[in-house]
């Protein structure tokens, strides 16, 4: 056994990889993230490392390098088998070489193998990636660098292997992390938040407009660092065009100038003021074991799957009378309140509720594929377009074939996402959303989920956009290709982005004009951008990445509808894509071999799992595994020794003793992996079991320690949410003594200033409405669609005496609030 304060494995061995560096270029809305890896071999044997980690599911990733010594090689993007084998084939020959592939399950999971250190050398690896930020609420611009890889599930018969990570618990992450930003945009930079510490902005010019801040020392891995970056001005519409690279050739992705439009669509106010009456909304809750964590990696803190409760409860309670609803869980199985979606009513919505209040996180494993295709089995209703939302902690591996069934049911509803807590897929959470048509939102440190998820359920309720259309005014002798997917959804004030290649040349004025049609409420409207076709200075080749990254992303999806067909050299377009982009692709990979005059590197490559951090605690046992394989068409047996790394931390154990032969980044079906040094053999987390429990090899997905199958204690209820469970589906209160209790007051006070001509759910709405907007207006996103509906309510009830039931509600409760300010 060691003690926690250095990692090594059984036999006493070093970890090679000591320290990661990040820097971080934010230009607007769009990031290059440059992370430097370092490597040193303190063994007396050659080593090959393996290191398994996430990045952001959008990411194009457009360079890797590495350096030993003064010599630096730099990777070039082959086709994933021909990349694997060039890897193959140098570590045969005792030459150094260097891999870095996307998982085939996950685009946001890659492996970084790092073959043939010799002892007592030195390598730093440079990783490159950009990305563009998302718009949140508040109109802040969310990056995040994922730090965290939880165990994800893979379930039970689905195609291909999960990737198998050697994790480690957060605490006991052996190499370090530092983090650096430098922010600049033609508007002042305002603030920059974060979910870890940070060291105080630095302004560098005297109009605010470039700004560096870095992460203090000490960070723990025990999340991911999130960084929010808020400018002074709102978001406009903006438009980069990008000079092509001058060695390609003309007529290109990389060789003609590319355009990035940023859109942010306004609509009429009358439009958005109102709310829809009709909809199914369909709710999906994430019950496996996982989500017993709690939301903010403390043991005090909520649970997961008690702030969806929660949740759960205020959407309820605002959906809009004549819709309808219903609630899925899914773990290792899937359940539903009613066999079908219901009409939204007092006896629906109180049996809905307390199915709710019984939900835990008991279901086992992650197996949303399936609630998914029981929901789109359902009939649609006509006249009530369908809105899913779908809330995980987003810890899967069969990401893509999630993807492949939410884009081919898009045209039948739009889908909101919610990914919960640190470590959940971008991938699978950004993929709804876009898929299916709607907003995704990340609810991570100490983010309450009530507000984002009232956000998405208001632009569920704005009418839905249809027909958009995109249309281009050029000069004469100029085209534009779109490269990005056609828009299926537009959302007040979010962007919207689109990527065209420009061809040919003109001899005018050079501006061009972009046109984006679209019907809303039976309205037709549409929003217009000018812009100048000279090429931004100093953007690189940012835009042209971004670009092909998303035509690769889309060219992926198709390929994946085409499985089983003829697929019309789809994948071939992705390679060369890849290939003449440097951009990485599910079918290419980043290989680096150093050709060098040097000596070859003598014996055998012993391996070594870098380990990732997880937020489950963990200590870990190695025992060898026997597995059937089956190499070249004939079956053999193997005995493949499981990484043999232990770790102790409060005398809890966990055994990963889930091994498993195939592997996620050896997509060679029926072939022979030639000339591995070490066959790749990663373990399966599967979590906390008491008393000695075996793990199911399928159920991964289990609660972390301190809540081993039951939720911490949970305090007493919130005021406010006290208050709005006594609301009745119709929008009104009752006048009872749990109203007074919620308000704070005793029954005989709330009856005795009650006006004599005003009936007593008239009056109970009012003070309830008083007390909101009195007491609870930092919360105001989370109550507010339920107090248009009370608003509503009331004036059907055309009561008398309004303006004294709020001068005596005021005088009750102690408040100033205006009748204009309850909409009354």
């Amino acid at each position: 056994m060691v003690n926690c304060c250095g990692l090594l494995t059984v036999q006493k061995e070093l970890v090679p990889l000591k320290s990661v560096e990040v820097e971080v270029e934010v230009r607007d809305h769009v990031a290059t993230v440059v992370s430097t890896l370092n490597y040193e071999n303190k063994e007396d044997k050659p080593l090959e490392a393996v290191f398994v980690f996430p990045l952001p599911g959008d990411a194009a990733v457009c360079h890797f390098s590495a350096k030993i010594g003064q010599t630096q090689i730099v990777a070039e993007v082959k086709e994933k088998q021909e990349a694997r084998e060039e890897y193959d084939d140098a570590l045969s020959s005792g030459q150094q070489a260097f891999l870095l592939e996307e998982s085939d399950q996950s685009p946001d999971v890659f492996s970084l193998s790092v073959g043939s250190l010799p002892p007592g050398e030195s390598a730093s690896i440079r990783l490159e990636y950009v990305t563009e930020l998302a718009v949140q609420a508040d109109d802040g611009l969310r990056f995040c660098l994922p730090a965290v890889l939880n165990p994800r599930y893979q379930p039970q018969g689905s195609g291909g292997a999960g990737v198998q990570v050697t994790a480690v618990p957060a605490s006991l992450v052996p190499y370090s992390l530092s983090f650096s930003a430098r922010v600049s945009s033609p508007r002042p930079v305002s603030k920059v938040e974060s979910n870890c510490s940070l060291d105080p902005l630095q302004y560098l010019n005297t109009e605010q407009t470039q700004a560096t801040v870095k992460l203090a020392a000490g960070h723990k891995f025990d999340r991911d660092v999130e960084m929010l970056i808020y400018y002074k001005d709102a978001h406009q519409p903006t438009a980069v065009v990008e000079a092509g690279q001058t060695s390609a050739k003309p007529g290109t992705l990389m060789g003609d100038p590319v355009v990035m439009l940023s859109l942010y669509p306004e609509f009429p106010q009358a439009v958005m003021s109102s709310v829809a009456s009709c909809g199914e909304f369909v709710f999906l809750l994430d019950r496996s074991g996982s989500m017993g964590g709690s939301m903010n990696n403390s043991s005090s803190d909520q649970s997961r799957i008690g702030s969806a409760r929660d949740t759960l409860l205020l959407l309820l309670k605002s959906l809009p009378m004549g819709c309808y609803f219903n609630i899925y869980s899914f773990g290792s199985s899937y359940e539903h309140i009613f066999p079908k979606s219901v009409e939204y009513s007092q006896k629906t919505m109180e049996e809905a509720l307390k199915k709710v209040e019984e939900m835990g996180a008991d279901l086992g494993g992650t197996e949303i594929l399936r609630s998914l295709e029981h929901i789109y089995s359902q009939p649609c209703i006509l006249n009530h377009p369908r809105q899913l939302f779908v809330f995980t902690d987003g810890e899967v591996w069969n990401t893509k074939d999630i993807m492949n069934l939410v884009k081919k049911n898009s045209g039948s509803h739009r889908c909101f996402s919610f990914g919960i807590g640190e470590g959940a897929s971008s991938a699978l959470i950004n993929g709804l959303a876009k898929e299916g048509g709607g907003h995704a939102q990340f609810i991570t440190g100490t983010d309450r989920m009530q507000p984002k998820v009232m956000q998405s359920l208001r632009f569920a309720l704005q009418p839905a956009v249809v027909d958009i259309s995109v249309t281009w005014d050029l000069p004469k002798g100029v085209s534009a290709t779109v490269l990005s997917p056609p828009i299926t959804a537009l959302f007040q004030g979010q962007r919207s982005l689109i990527y065209a290649q420009l061809t040919g040349q003109s001899s005018e004025a050079g501006e061009g004009c972009v046109t984006v049609k679209y019907s809303l409420a039976g309205h037709p409207s549409q929003n217009q951008l000018h812009f100048s076709l000279r090429p931004a200075e100093d953007f690189g080749l940012t835009v042209h990445r971004l670009a092909a990254r998303t035509l690769i992303r889309s060219l992926e999806v198709e390929e994946r509808g085409r499985r089983g067909q003829q697929d019309g050299g789809v994948k071939e377009k992705v390679v060369e894509l890849s290939v003449q982009s440097g951009v990485s692709s599910s079918f290419t990979a980043f290989i680096a071999v150093n050709k060098g005059d040097g000596e070859a590197i003598q014996g055998p490559l012993v391996r070594r799992n870098v380990p990732t951090p997880t937020l489950q605690d963990c200590s870990v046992r190695s025992r060898p595994c026997v597995l059937q394989s089956s190499l070249n068409g004939s079956s053999s047996s193997r005995m493949l020794s499981c990484p043999s790394t232990v770790y102790d931390t409060c005398s809890l154990e966990i055994r990963y003793s889930d091994c498993s032969l195939s592997d996620p980044f050896e997509k060679s079906a029926g072939k022979s992996v030639k000339k591995r040094s070490v066959f790749k053999v990663f373990r399966r987390i599967s979590g906390y079991f008491k008393g000695g429990q075996s793990a199911s090899p399928q159920t991964n997905d289990t609660p972390s320690p301190g809540h081993a199958g039951t939720e911490p204690r949970q305090p007493s209820r919130d005021p406010l949410l006290q208050l709005v469970s006594l609301q009745k589906a119709s929008g009104s209160w009752v006048l009872d003594p749990a109203l007074a209790a919620a308000l704070g007051k005793t029954s005989k006070e709330v009856e005795n200033l009650k006006p004599a001509s005003v009936n007593q759910e008239v009056w109970a709405t009012i003070l309830a409405l008083i007390w909101l907007h009195g007491f609870k207006m930092d919360a105001q996103e989370e109550w507010e669609l339920l107090a248009i509906k009370a608003v509503s309510w009331l004036r059907a009830q055309n009561a008398p005496c309004v303006t004294e039931c709020v001068e005596a509600g005021n005088a009750l409760l102690g408040c100033n609030v205006q009748k204009d300010a309850l909409g009354l």
